[in-house]
């Protein structure tokens, strides 16, 4: 479901083109609009033009390829529904629908992940064609289509694609969507067919996005520069295992079999291939393994034999690692984002509640993915039904899907339901590689690095050709960067390190540049009947790895983490490691067997929210940055309270819990808050505001909309003013204190630095690991972190009500300024407003074409770590930077009184009726209706399209 600290004469340079490449992206396009704008709008976005891409849904087509007819039903959302005789002709019909709706994204989204998207808008995307190159997703695609993937799952795969190539055969631009009328004036960029590759390098985007901790790991070693060991460990708590709850709860891990067993005490074999890989290792000193896993339906072994120099490497605190991960976070945060925002803030909430709480008798599952807001969403709804049910066409599905992948995403079919929140596994680590000649040490050798050239064509511009490195650890990204080369060439190191050689660079090594079977794991879901036949799917989903909630219509409710995650031999893979030690080689990945789960347990429900999945007693370690839990307590308390009260679960008390807007931090401060005495009286009519506030943080609330900007007011004088400036808000200045200190310094030793990072990645970003440092210190008055310096005009803070009574003031004028000195007419809304922007010509077109494609503002309730998580940043600001992205409940005892709403609409097509004709119900909670059964469909059918052979 898709993110710096170098020599400052560098920087500047580095940035300031950086900069450049922004203002000059898409300049054909900006021009040639901006010239047609002056002609005037009707001569060119006429009518005719913007319905000429609009969707055919009724009558017949002829598509070359089927083998029957395939009917197309249409509700009044433009929700399609598809049925078929065989698999091929349901697969092929879905890739020609998905286009009839969505091709423009999808066309965007296989040159993201191709790492072309110069190919389309020019020279301004060059840094980033460079740097997906250097990943390599579509290559790891064409391999996993090669070797990795299942025959059955390739005929399904050829089938899409065959689908989407017959709604573009014979089409010019202007036919497909509208955006390609204005691609068409700035080059002679036309779409090409559509291939298998393009489905699986999708899943390689969003796995980028949903990777885990890699952004903790790159903040981490940049907070070292002004930050103690101590300091970030304030940072960064452990997670609160005795007020949240873990996932699972009632499974234990068997020592001896090396299984995992269920709260009944069974273990239950996936009946998946294991996961294995071997190694490698040579230099002086000790030794290491690697090992394979063993499973039913395959086994995977590796041996690796090794002795390491000893050498305990660059910490954390080097200077090498400060100067390149500075570099590459730059690069990081220019990615387009495929479903999240660049790692960051990356969330969900799932659960499932067993039939012996609900009002049915039967489970209900809920699923929000927490994804950034796009226009059209990420999600795409859709139904793929077999006419009848055979070995010839298996599937009887319904959910969400990717536009430009076959199958279900997440959904339903006619026996069994399931959702997905992120699990923030660490699947991904940063080595610091030190660079000698050709090659790279490791060990006691200097190895050569697997080298391949790419070459990058420009719309408008020259071809541009790179290299890509590769160490054993994965592609050196830092290549990817003149200034990163030179300055790992100058940085200085820590003295156990190795020579410095040619430098220092950045490798990352991450499981989804391995081929592998997540593809075949959509497949297998989507026809699961059973607990068994699901653990065998997800025994297959190997990256992302997420969170898997089950219920079935017998009643069952279940958990599985599944994913290829790492062992590691030295090391946890919080911070970047030493490359060159072979003792931080990754040995291995856990056994599917190993991995937990839990079904049926006693309590009767469960609950995922990106909390720790199980507790410390578990032998491997899974990550070191778990989401803390405050959604996930919160979504238990309000199922608990229902429970414990006697009463039965609803629908409709699971769409109420959905949009829950309640502040758990506000719970913690509000009480300190209210007792300092204000003098000010304006001030003090702000503070008013919270006395006998509920916590709800309602679109319409003023107390929420004050709060929340004390909130941010205490995270940016306690912490965020105290960070190093590379993960500050660009642009923002401060004279601050000198490395290693939290408190107040003389003025004559305090330095002027500005932020550079931009305003939605930046901390403090207020998030519930936010909550957990301020929890940790909240009692202690005298904290250092409270204590500020001495200011114009402002006297210093030394305790914590001296900091909150200059965050109430800050706050109060805050506000003043952006919503007047009236109170009676604040409101969170105003603050925390959505915009739905296309993510090409919406983003970096002219403002008449941003206007034409965009949409919005919309005011929102739900806030920051919130079940209805409408994510801000607080060092940035208010506005929503990530959403439910959907939201969907599933009623295991009757399907058809399934409800579900999509952030905006199934057309991608603007001015389409269905472009963003679910949103206002998204904004207000409500949930549309779920037709599944063939009768159900039936009666909410308003379109029919007939495909014929």
């Amino acid at each position: 479901m898709p993110p710096n600290t170098t020599a400052s004469s560098g920087k500047q340079s580095g940035k300031s083109g950086r900069k450049k490449g922004r203002k000059v992206r898409l300049l054909l396009i900006v021009l040639v609009l901006a010239l047609i704008g002056g002609v005037g709008f009707g001569a060119f976005w006429s009518i005719s033009t913007v319905r000429a891409s609009f969707p055919q849904t009724k009558g017949s087509i002829t598509l070359e390829g089927l083998s029957g007819p395939v009917d197309v039903k249409r509700d009044g959302y433009g929700i399609p529904q598809v049925y078929a005789s065989s698999d091929e002709d349901l697969f092929m019909a879905q890739g020609y629908v998905q286009a009839q709706d969505r091709f423009y994204e999808m066309d965007v989204r296989r040159h993201m992940t191709a790492g072309r998207l110069s190919e389309m808008f020019g020279e301004g995307q060059v840094d980033n064609d460079e740097f997906l190159r250097t990943l390599g997703w579509h290559r790891v695609a064409e391999e996993e289509y090669k070797s990795t993937i299942s025959a059955e799952t390739k005929k399904y795969l050829d089938a899409y694609a065959k689908g989407v190539n017959a709604y573009l055969a014979g089409k010019d631009g202007e036919e497909i969507s509208l955006e390609y009328a204005a691609l068409g004036f700035a080059n002679d960029y036309k779409p090409e067919e559509w291939t298998p590759i393009d489905s699986l390098a999708w899943l390689k985007a969003m796995a980028w996005d949903l990777r885990g901790n890699m952004q903790d790991e790159i903040d981490r070693a940049l907070m070292t520069s002004r930050l103690g060991p101590k300091q970030i460990a304030d940072l960064y708590p452990q997670y609160p295992y005795d007020r949240n709850k873990a996932i699972v709860q009632e499974g234990t891990y068997d020592e001896l079999t090396k299984t995992w067993t269920d709260g009944s005490g069974t273990s239950q074999n996936a009946g998946g291939a294991a996961q294995g890989t071997g190694g490698t290792g040579t230099g002086t000193g000790g030794t290491g393994t690697n090992t394979g896993g063993t499973g039913t339906g395959g086994t995977g072994t590796g041996t690796g034999t090794g002795t390491g120099a000893g050498t305990a490497g660059a910490s954390s605190g080097s200077s090498a690692v400060q100067t390149q991960l500075t570099g590459l976070y730059d690069v990081l945060e220019d990615l387009p984002e495929a479903v999240g925002v660049n790692g960051n803030g990356i969330g969900s909430n799932s659960w499932v509640v067993a039939g012996s709480h609900t009002i049915t008798g039967k489970p209900l599952l809920a699923n929000d993915p927490h994804l950034s807001a796009s226009l059209p969403s990420v999600w795409y709804q859709m139904g793929l039904h077999c006419k009848s049910v055979s070995q010839k066409c298996q599937y009887d599905v319904a959910g969400y899907t990717f536009a430009g992948m076959p199958g279900v995403v997440i959904g339903h079919n006619r026996d069994v339901s399931w959702g997905m929140t992120n699990s923030g596994v660490d699947v991904t680590d940063l080595y610091l590689e030190k660079l000698t000649g050709d090659g790279y040490q490791y060990g006691s050798k200097v190895l050569p690095f697997e080298s391949r050239e790419e070459t990058i064509q420009v719309a408008g511009g020259s071809d541009k050709k790179i290299v890509v490195r590769t160490t054993n650890n994965g592609p050196l990204l830092s290549d990817r960067s003149n200034e990163l080369v030179q300055v790992g060439r100058k940085a200085t190191v820590d003295r156990d390190a190795p020579d410095r050689g040619d430098g220092y660079g950045i490798a990352l090594r991450w499981t989804a540049l391995e081929p592998g079977t997540t593809m075949d794991a959509v497949f297998a879901m989507n026809k699961a009947a059973d607990w068994n036949g699901f653990r065998k799917a997800a025994a297959l989903f190997d990256v992302p790895s997420q969170n898997l909630i089950y219920a079935d219509t017998k009643g069952h409710i279940g958990y599985q983490l599944p994913g290829k995650i790492p062992t590691r031999g030295k090391g946890d893979g919080s911070i970047p490691a030493p490359g060159w030690d072979t003792r931080y080689r990754w040995n291995g990945y856990i056994d599917q067997d190993e991995l937990p789960y839990e079904y049926d347990p006693d309590r009767g429900y469960i609950v995922t929210a990106n909390q720790a999945v199980v507790d410390e007693k578990y032998p491997y370690t899974l990550t070191t940055d778990w989401g803390y839990g405050t959604r996930a307590q919160r979504l238990t308390s309000l199922i608990e309270s229902k429970i414990k009260g006697g009463g039965k679960i609803s629908t409709e008390d699971m769409r109420q819990m959905q949009m829950d807007n309640s502040s758990e931090i506000a719970k913690l401060l509000v009480p300190l808050l209210l007792k300092i005495d204000v003098k000010d009286k304006h001030i003090r009519e702000a503070q008013k505001l919270l006395e006998g506030w509920d916590y709800t943080q309602d679109a319409d609330s003023a107390a929420a909309a004050y709060f929340n900007s004390v909130w941010r007011n205490i995270l940016k004088l306690a912490f965020g003013n105290k960070l190093p400036k590379e993960l500050r808000v660009k642009g923002q200045c401060l004279s601050v204190e000198p490395v290693d200190s939290t408190g107040p310094a003389d003025e004559d030793r305090r330095v002027r630095e500005c932020g550079r990072r931009d305003a939605d990645q930046a901390q403090p970003d207020g998030g519930d690991r936010w909550f957990e440092v301020v929890r940790r210190i909240i009692d202690d008055q005298d904290n250092a972190w409270w204590s500020t310096p001495k200011l114009r005009n402002q006297k210093a803070a030394d305790t914590r009500d001296e900091l909150f009574a200059r965050a109430m003031r800050d706050a109060r004028w805050e506000l003043t300024a952006k919503l007047g000195k009236d109170i009676d007419t604040w409101s969170w809304g105003r603050l925390h407003r959505l915009f739905l922007k296309n993510q090409t010509l919406g983003t970096e077109g002219p403002g008449f074409v941003k206007y034409l494609l965009n949409r919005g503002p919309w005011k929102l309730g739900g806030g920051e770590a919130t079940v209805n998580a409408t994510g801000w940043n607080a060092a940035g600001g208010y506005e929503v930077v990530w959403v439910p992205s959907m939201r969907m409940i599933v009623n295991l005892g009757d399907l058809d009184k399934s409800k579900w709403i999509n952030l905006t609409g199934a057309s991608g097509h603007a001015y389409n009726a269905h472009y963003t004709d679910q949103t206002g119900k998204w904004v207000k909670g409500e949930l549309l209706t779920w037709s599944f059964s063939n009768k159900a469909v039936q009666d909410s059918t308003s379109d029919t399209l007939l495909l014929k052979p």
